[in-house]
This record gives structure tokens, sequence and C-alpha cells, in this order.
């Protein structure tokens, strides 16, 4: 991590997803969103700009809060509109709880867009214009079924032009491969 001399973006924080939900969500993710937008993979954010200064101190908190606690349990649980897009709600009372315990640790350190009640989901269309946004919702409220998976980890990430450089990934007790 890191350059001398150059500006560090903020660091975000994700629920890492196990790789059959990330390939599929990803898909749908590949086939909706406007492709030259479609810059990083299908992911569930929990904190969206943490200051790079706090780095060591977040590093150390996502450390402590996997090894605290065993892979959420979550299931894909229906869609949400997002205006000019799509994403798929996520339903996981852990991964909520473990957001609380992280966001009072933080505290001081979050945005005001961090500071708002967590509705975790996976965006899979966005920027697109409501017509398109409700062509796919329709389509997905009549062939998506629930998915029920465990949350194997947090990943942490830097931003950067319009990027996310992979920093971390503390892995929840018990949660197997990656």
């Amino acid at each position: 991590m890191g350059g001398e001399g150059r500006r560090r973006g903020p660091l975000l924080v994700t629920a890492e997803l196990p790789p059959d939900i990330l390939a599929w969500a990803d898909g749908l993710r590949r086939a909706h969103y406007p492709p030259d937008r479609n810059r990083i993979a299908a992911h569930v954010t929990l904190f969206h700009g943490l200051p790079p200064s706090a780095e060591r101190e977040i590093r150390a908190t996502l450390a402590q809060a996997a090894t605290a606690h065993a892979s959420p349990r979550a299931e894909i649980a229906g869609i949400m509109p997002l205006g000019g897009g799509t994403a798929l709600k996520v339903a996981s009372l852990g991964m909520v709880a473990i957001h609380r315990e992280l966001a009072d640790t933080f505290h001081g350190l979050l945005t005001q867009q961090d500071s708002h009640p967590l509705v975790l989901h996976i965006t899979v269309q966005n920027k697109v214009t409501q017509e398109a946004a409700k062509r796919l919702q329709n389509v997905l409220r009549d062939t998506l079924e629930p998915r029920k998976f465990a949350f194997p980890g947090l990943l942490l990430h830097e931003y950067r032009d319009g990027l996310w450089d992979f920093v971390q990934a503390p892995r929840f007790r018990g949660a197997k491969g990656g």
C-alpha cells in the first residue's frame, strides 16, 4: 500500500461474497450495467469512505471483527429499485450486527453517507433510464429465486481513479477456503 508522494484515496469496506454468488451477481452486472461505467466487480458495500490516515486502525479492527465472528448467513431476498438502476436485496441480520459494531468502533471516522442505516444490496445496474431499470426489475421479479449463502470475510480497498485497489481480506472464523 501506499507510494510516497501520491495522494491516498478513501478506504472502502465490503462484505466478501462467496465465489458462486459473486460469479452470478457479477454476470448480472456485466449484462445490465453500462459497460463504460462498470469498472469494479459486484459487491456489498459496508463503508464507502473511511480516511486513509486511519488505515492501521481500520485493518486491525476488521481483522479483530473477522476473528470474533463466524461467517454471517445471508440470502438474496428480492430486488431493490434504484431509480435509474437495480440492486439485489441482501438479508443478513448477522452482517448488519457486525456493521453496527464496526460503525461504533469507527465513530468519528464515518462520512455522512456511512452514518446512515445500512441497507445491504448488490447493485447490478445503474446509470440507466428508469424504463430500462423497470424492464430488468420485471424480469428479475419473475425469475429471481432466493439464494442462501454465508459471507466468508471482509474486504478492504483503497479507492483510486474510479477503481478499487485491494488492501486486506480478513476471513470470518470458520470460513472455508477462498
